[in-house]
């Protein structure tokens, strides 16, 4: 018995000193919400700094009102290179079916952003600072770059998380955001000239579960286009101390292509095997 309580005791010491960090931090990665996982509205935290997240599965699928359908993959890396301070780098596949039996699947553009959490919550929200661009690559990218600017802040009371998101985008109306392939439906369709939203969720910590919920407006960036509403809700689970799975569902309410639309997806956390100091 003395055995086992001195094993477990320098087990702890080595998480406690970062001996172990991936597999400590992983622990509680289900909390730290990303865009698309399974809501488009996230929080403002980056990773631990020396992690790294393979988004290995996200998916997402829409049926609209028309007939058409549209799903997405994007496997994603994500690095905590500094602190407080996240880069990413997706790779955006997507199929598109139009009502005129047109299909086709490719690669969507390229994007790559960064996070920086401002800091941490007191009184006041925790605050952060996402730059994204998406650069042409693919036969469904963009036939420019699209950069765009978002703030996030995140509040947490006893009973809830709550996050705001804005989001900017510097494009042109309308072509430039339009598919390289005549015929085919523009991959990109999803892209905004603003975005605004706000999401609610409620953690379980005994199951290692958070529950979200999410309002989200925007104008997408053809100007002539109807404002969108988006309504949407999800769950992400820590299935292992380095996997988390996550799904969720919800309806446009508003806007030119209205209809449903489901996600799901999966996350392994590893951490960098070298030092960053």
């Amino acid at each position: 018995m003395l055995a086992c309580h001195t094993r477990a005791a320098v087990a702890a010491l080595l998480l406690l000193g970062g001996v172990l960090p991936s597999v400590a931090l992983a622990q509680t990665d289900y909390f730290n919400t990303d865009a698309g996982r399974p809501v488009r509205i996230e929080d403002a935290y980056a990773i631990e700094r020396r992690a790294i997240e393979l988004q290995v599965a996200p998916l997402r699928l829409e049926r609209e009102r028309g007939g058409g359908y549209r799903w997405g993959l994007e496997p994603e890396i994500a690095v905590g290179l500094l602190p407080r301070t996240q880069v990413e780098i997706g790779f955006p596949l997507v199929h598109t079916e139009g009502a005129a039996g047109v299909r086709t699947t490719a690669l969507a553009g390229l994007e790559m952003s960064a996070l920086y959490n401002l800091n941490a919550e007191t009184r006041l929200p925790a605050l952060a600072l996402v730059a994204d661009v998406v650069v042409p690559a693919g036969p469904l990218g963009p036939s420019t770059t699209i950069p765009s600017l978002k703030a996030i802040a995140t509040k947490t009371f006893a009973w809830a998380r709550f996050h705001v998101n804005g989001q900017v985008t510097f494009a042109d109306d309308p072509l430039a955001t339009g598919s390289r392939n005549a015929g085919v439906a523009p991959a990109n369709a999803e892209f905004t000239r603003w975005l605004g939203g706000i999401a609610i969720d409620k953690a379980l910590p005994l199951r290692s579960m958070l529950l979200t919920a999410e309002v989200v407006t925007s104008q997408p960036l053809v100007r002539s286009a109807a404002r969108r509403w988006d309504v949407a809700g999800g769950t992400r689970v820590q299935l292992s101390p380095r996997v988390a799975f996550d799904a969720g569902g919800g309806y446009r309410l508003a806007g030119d292509e209205p209809g449903w639309f489901v996600t799901t997806g999966a996350a392994v956390a590893i951490g960098l095997p070298w030092s960053t100091r």
